[in-house]
């Protein structure tokens, strides 16, 4: 059975799970090979000095890598994956293109946490994002546990706007680095994360290498200090509606894609998608 025929399936299931919850596992993962030349790829990245790697705090420790779609030919490959790409439409509803690619490391027993937070605040506070018409798809580039820093998200929080967004009033702007560090411009209180919790509960995205979960822009989530010795490295693509791009980003280009071109899927033969039976 063909991989669109699967999707065919299970396309409203998708969707009213994302929608439901803000967040839901997809019945597909990346083989083995593919996870590996991806963690190659992410490996030569990560040795580089250039803007688009981000240390730890007062550290050499890489943290994070963003936009290498745009230089790296299998990051290229990846986002135009097509089911990556049909998955994407079907949650957004219509044409999308790729607004943000980036991979979050967290080293082994020195990765630090993310505070709780809404990606939709830098987007909208930002970029001047007019809605939340957009998804990220996580996918682990390493097997991803309790004790290593796992991305916990609130279910259900994705439908009640934004939180804790700065004073209008005052001088807000930042500088883009706190939008890539553990010292986030927009964070959401930690009392208040507590009571959200407290209604609606956590969910832990957790999974082997390869596996593959969509969460909305808008739903509350952190993660932990890795606190094991395992290393985790997620690889997250942000799509966006076409019709839903800003109209004049300032960001770096390396955060704020400047091509909104409806993207194409196309077949790369290097990166083997596989069929789940129970991806939850």
């Amino acid at each position: 059975m063909s991989t669109s025929t699967v999707i065919g399936g299970t396309r409203s299931e998708l969707k009213s799970a994302y929608e439901r919850d803000g967040s839901c596992a997809l019945p597909y993962r990346f083989d083995d090979a593919s996870v590996e030349l991806l963690r190659r790829r992410v490996a030569d990245i990560s040795g580089r000095r250039r803007p688009e790697v981000v240390h730890e705090k007062d550290s050499d420790v890489v943290r994070a890598i963003h936009g290498c779609h745009e230089f790296d030919d299998v990051c290229a490959a990846l986002v135009r994956h097509p089911m990556l790409v049909e998955i994407a439409e079907t949650l957004i509803g219509g044409p999308v293109y790729v607004y943000q690619f980036k991979v979050n490391l967290k080293q082994a027993r020195e990765g630090a946490a993310w505070p709780w937070h809404q990606d939709y605040a830098f987007w909208s506070e930002e970029d001047a994002m007019p809605r939340p018409d957009a998804v990220n798809f996580a996918i682990p580039l390493d097997d991803v546990h309790e004790e290593n820093g796992p991305l916990v998200v609130i279910p259900g929080s994705h439908t009640m706007g934004l939180f804790d967004l700065p004073d209008k009033s005052a001088d807000t702007a930042s500088d883009w680095r706190r939008h890539v560090s553990n010292d986030l411009a927009y964070t959401v209180d930690e009392a208040r994360a507590q009571r959200l919790i407290a209604e609606n509960g956590t969910s832990t995205i957790l999974g082997g290498a390869g596996s593959l979960h969509a969460f909305h822009p808008s739903i509350v989530h952190s993660s932990s200090n890795n606190r094991s010795a395992d290393r985790r490295a997620l690889l997250l693509i942000t799509y966006n509606a076409v019709a839903n791009a800003p109209a004049n980003p300032t960001r770096p280009a390396f955060l704020v894609g400047r091509d909104t071109t409806p993207i194409t899927g196309c077949h790369d033969e290097r990166l083997g998608l596989l069929p789940v039976s129970d991806p939850a």
